[in-house]
Order: C-alpha cells, then structure tokens, then sequence
C-alpha cells in the first residue's frame, strides 16, 4: 500500500519540495486519508513547469515512496515580468492597452459568495461575476473569476480565459496574491501565471495577479 502523508509529516513534504532549486514555497493538502489532493507551488520561471512537475514526484517518491497524480500540483512562477521586459517595452511602445481596476465587491449570503469586478480598457468599463461556496479559499477563486470574466468580454469569440488557481501565499516574510490563468483556444490551451504583493487587500491583489498573468497578451487577443 503506498505511503500517504498520514505517515508523513505535511511539513516534512513541503520542506523536501521546497529543497528542490526553483521552487521559493510550496503548500500541500491531503485528505482525512493522507492521500495528496493538491499541491501549490510558487517558483522562479528558470525551469519550465513540467519540468518542476516532474522533479517533485521523483523527490516525493525517493525521500518518502510517496506518489501523487501530476494533475494535482499546479506551479505558479515568479519573476517572468524580468525575462519578459524587452518585450514588454516593445508592446509599450506600441501603446498596447492594460486594464485598469475600478472596482472589487465580494459579498456573502450563508453558504454562498459572489464577486464582481469592473475594469476598464481604453475607456470602456466590462464588469465580470462569479458565484460560488463561501469558504475562504473559494471566495478568493471568485474574485479572480470575475475579473478573468470581465477581461473575456474584451477578446474574440473563439477564445475564452479560465481559472485554474488563484490563493495568497506566504514568500519571505511577505504576503503575495498567486494566480494560475489558462488561455483556450481553437489551436489549443496556453498557461500562464501572475502575481502580486499584498499592498491593499486581499482581493486588489488577487485581481493585480490576474492582470499581472494576462495584460501581456490581451494586445494580440483583443477585437475590440
């Protein structure tokens, strides 16, 4: 029978994967069982993604013979807007349009939360909605929702944002807003991801992860 983290400290996991070079913090969530059902990870963009995916299930079975399914880590990496600045310069110089935050409200009504997110775009305003369970880590997935709803409005028909993670994590000493955003299209599904310091609140800096993972390419997605 494999191992589970019942027989392994949760803190001992986190500390073997976060020993791998890129990887800056990692959080794991197991089950009453001890079985991995999720695993957070914040990196530096040295290495690709599924790359780091493979080296933590090798590190996870050779200290501890523990598995876990691939599909259940998620990397979100840190630090791209340095690779990227050329080219970010490039699109600024091209006056490429960013979305500006109006407003965040995140309201709850017993088990149920619901944000909206209105940002603006070259004087347009788009509001986004998401509904989902009141808990603390589902409330923060709405806000990042809404705002992903609202920036679909701005791009064509054939493609569409969705959200595969969003969560506040801790990085030295400092709190930071973490966001994991897929782009899908008739050609196929892109990944990127984004992040913020927490200046504000917790829900600014949910969005400023979002627009930190997409503003770079609403220039070649949008139609409007």
């Amino acid at each position: 029978m494999d191992q589970g983290v019942s027989q392994v400290r949760v803190e001992d996991v986190e500390a073997a994967i976060s020993q791998i070079g890129e990887i800056k913090a990692a959080r794991v969530v197991a089950d009453s069982d001890g079985a991995i059902q999720e695993v957070h990870i914040l990196a530096l963009p040295t290495k690709q993604p599924k790359q780091l995916v493979r080296d933590i299930e090798s590190t996870l079975m050779a200290r501890f013979a523990l598995p876990v399914d691939h599909r259940k880590i998620s990397i979100a990496q840190l630090g791209r807007e340095l690779i990227e600045a050329e080219g970010q310069a490039e699109r600024g110089a091209r006056g490429e349009s960013r979305a500006r935050i109006v407003s965040i409200n995140s309201t709850a009504s017993g088990v149920i939360s619901s944000a909206v997110v209105t940002l603006e775009v070259s004087g347009v305003e788009y509001i986004g909605r998401a509904t989902g369970t009141a808990s603390e880590s589902g409330r923060m997935r709405q806000v990042a929702a809404a705002a992903l709803d609202a920036l679909t409005q701005q791009i064509s028909d054939c493609s569409a944002f969705a959200l595969e993670d969003a969560m506040i994590i801790q990085l030295g000493g400092k709190r930071v807003a973490a966001a994991c955003v897929s782009l899908v299209t008739r050609d196929g599904e892109q990944s990127f991801t984004g992040s913020a310091l927490v200046r504000n609140n917790d829900d600014d800096s949910i969005v400023r992860a979002i627009l930190n993972a997409v503003n770079r390419r609403m220039g070649l997605l949008t139609t409007k």
